[in-house]
């Protein structure tokens, strides 16, 4: 509450201010510009400028009666204080001023209380109207207030604090009072008000009697004072206000484990394509991890938060609960204690709520579309067989219990075949160490290190950087393309009714010979690219000889084509400089032979290095060599038993 004596207090401060505010006086010939030079003058922004009208300006007529705008101008006191945030830039303050308060015109509000008649003025918002003099006169006598000095009320009005203040007396009805009452309810966590009107001179709610009657009831926590000084303006009867609420206490989260996998092992996704269309095969059912990846993360638990009533009773909270970290096999906790870690390459899975690392992948059944394709940072056994179309990928080995058909097969370590591959003519198999399988048909097959066969081989493209064996009682090599670095033997080679062509050949670094043949392509490519570019750009250049002058785009053109040849040129040369290496490493001696325990048939072309052998007769127990650069038919000779025999499981070493 503010009395008389406050008011004069005030009003001599505010004209303290007064007398302290800087003034300019510009004049100019619009509103504009002098209100421009004010401001630069006084160096505040336009915005934070008032300034009051000396003389209006006027264009004149025809050059006469001209006359400039003059002006007072001065900053505002309210912007006085806000001096502090000039280091925003203009945009940014406008930036932050964007949330335009709603406007509000300004309120008067008349309280009859124990200490007399009081009168509040608030000041409007935005574009809202201010309460005048005879508004506020109209509000004091609708109350009957009497005895109110007109320059009081209408300094309370100018002023528009929202302070209330002492403006008069009144005839007190005491049984024309407000009367209110307090419900505490929900174990002292709410609290009601509710009030009842008063009559003609009877007492307005204030909100020192609701905080008085909230002290009263025990309530001492939770009490929304904002609240309580807007419902004492602006009152609602008969219907209960919340005007306390104490604070609820929280239990805390228990602690749960955030997985960087997905742990529900029955969820397939599904891949969309760059078509847009979907591959089924595709189900990523694999989750790959690499040592040392985090797999998983215990969230810890949290605190609880306690509360407190009304009457400021605390109200404990239970803390979250915790829970052990699911270690399984080839994980470790992190130096933090809370970090589920990878000890290897596999697959991650959650078995009986426990996170392993598998470095075998099996798959009990076929490959199909119920499993997609596979392609895993391990080892994978297959118990059945690998349909059509599908593809299997491992960092370890690869074995198949049953078939593989029309499909891809790649390993960084071997692959084992216990039934045959029938590629169908499209199906590829290559594995960065060796491949065991029962036959090869109609495939293309690469092994790092050997490729052994028992039944035979038939119309393969087949290549060991090593050797390639066929040894069992179907042995046989029909058709097809065979490339062996040291050796290839099997019991026959060749077929007496077939017409299919079989090529045999060894002797020679094979992985520099499909090195040297890439490269080889590939400059071939390159040289009828380059004669491409020299005969156009020699038809430019013939054009300007004639011309004396090109056209601006066949000038950049032909500068183009001539940066493009040499490109051309250098890459020509960096790949024949490579090609020698490589022709250094294949004039290298490596031995090799070719050996058949029972028959080589006629037809069948011998490659030993760079010297060729058209088979035109039967042979039989026999081994072709190369001696004194020709290929010499010898005795048979049993291929080297060490390391032929299929290997058993998939260890990755």
């Amino acid at each position: 509450m503010v009395d008389f004596v406050q008011l004069q207090r005030r009003m001599k401060e505010q004209l303290d201010q007064d007398r302290a505010i800087q003034s300019v006086e510009t004049a100019g010939p619009t509103i504009e510009a002098v209100v421009a030079e004010a401001a630069t003058l006084l160096d505040v922004p336009v915005r934070r400028l008032e300034y009051e009208v000396l003389e209006r300006g006027s264009a004149g007529f025809l050059g006469t009666g001209k006359k400039d705008w003059k002006i007072r101008a001065y900053q505002r006191i309210a912007d006085q204080e806000d001096e502090e945030d000039e280091d925003l830039s203009f945009e940014e303050f406008e930036e932050e001023k964007k949330p335009v308060i709603e406007d509000k015109d300004g309120e008067v509000f008349v309280k009859l209380t124990s200490d007399g008649a009081m009168l509040k003025v608030t000041a409007p918002v935005g574009k809202g109207k201010r309460v005048t003099l005879p508004l506020a006169m109209k509000a004091l006598n609708a109350k009957m207030v009497k005895e109110v000095p007109e320059d009081l009320a209408a300094n309370v009005v100018k002023e528009m604090d929202g302070e209330y203040v002492r403006v008069g007396v009144f005839e007190h009805n005491i049984a024309n009072d407000v009367s209110a009452q307090v419900d505490v309810v929900e174990q002292n966590m709410k609290a009601f008000i509710i009030i009842k009107a008063p009559g003609q001179g009877g007492f307005d709610i204030t909100a020192e009697m609701i905080l008085s009657l909230l002290k009263q009831n025990r309530v001492y926590f939770g009490i929304d004072e904002e609240f309580i000084t807007n419902f004492a303006d602006h009152p609602v009867y008969r219907e209960p206000a919340l005007v306390a609420e104490g604070l609820k206490a929280i239990n805390g989260r228990d602690a749960y484990i955030q997985y960087n996998f997905e742990n529900n092992q029955s969820k397939v996704k599904i891949r969309e394509g760059a078509n847009g269309r979907v591959n089924f095969k595709d189900l990523n059912i694999i989750q790959n991890v690499v040592e040392s990846q985090p797999l998983a993360k215990k969230i810890v638990a949290e605190k609880g938060t306690p509360g407190k009533n009304l009457v400021g009773e605390p109200l404990p909270a239970n803390n979250g609960k915790d829970i052990p970290l699911p270690t399984g096999r080839n994980v470790h906790v992190g130096e933090d204690g809370v970090t589920i870690i990878a000890d290897m390459n596999g697959q991650v899975i959650v078995v009986g709520d426990k996170i392993n690392v598998e470095s075998v992948y099996q798959v009990n059944g076929n490959v199909d579309l119920k499993t997609g394709n596979i392609d895993f940072l391990g080892s994978v056994e297959i118990s059945g067989n690998v349909e059509d179309g599908f593809f299997v990928k491992a960092a370890g080995n690869i074995e198949i219990r049953g078939l593989v058909e029309r499909a891809n097969l790649e390993a960084e370590g071997d692959i084992t075949v216990h039934q045959g591959i029938a590629g169908k003519s499209s199906g590829r198999v290559k594995a960065g160490r060796s491949i065991w399988a029962r036959f090869i048909e109609n495939t293309n097959v690469e092994a790092g290190n050997m490729v052994v066969v028992s039944d035979g081989i038939v119309n393969s493209q087949v290549d060991a950087f090593k050797r390639i064996v066929v040894k069992g009682k179907r042995a046989n090599v029909v058709g097809g393309h065979l490339r062996a670095t040291e050796e290839i033997s099997a019991d026959s080679i060749g077929s007496p009714t077939s017409g299919t062509e079989t090529i045999c050949e060894v002797g020679y670094d094979l992985k520099a010979k499909l090195r040297h043949d890439d490269l080889t392509g590939k400059r071939t490519a390159l040289e009828d690219e380059l004669t491409v570019l020299q005969r156009d750009l020699q038809t430019l250049i013939n054009i300007k000889k004639q011309r004396k002058v090109l056209p601006p785009e066949k000038e950049i053109e032909m500068k183009e084509m001539m940066e493009k040849r040499q490109g051309v040129m250098t890459s020509i040369k960096n790949l024949g400089n490579e090609i020698e290496k490589l022709e250094l490493i294949l004039s290298q001696d490596h031995g090799g032979r070719i050996s058949a325990a029972s028959k080589v048939y006629p037809g069948v072309r011998i490659f030993i290095r760079d010297v060729r052998e058209d088979v035109r007769t039967e042979y039989k127990a026999v081994t072709f060599v190369l001696e004194e650069g020709l290929i010499r038919a010898a005795k048979y000779e049993e291929p080297e038993e060490d390391g032929l025999e299929m290997p058993n499981g998939n260890s990755a070493d």
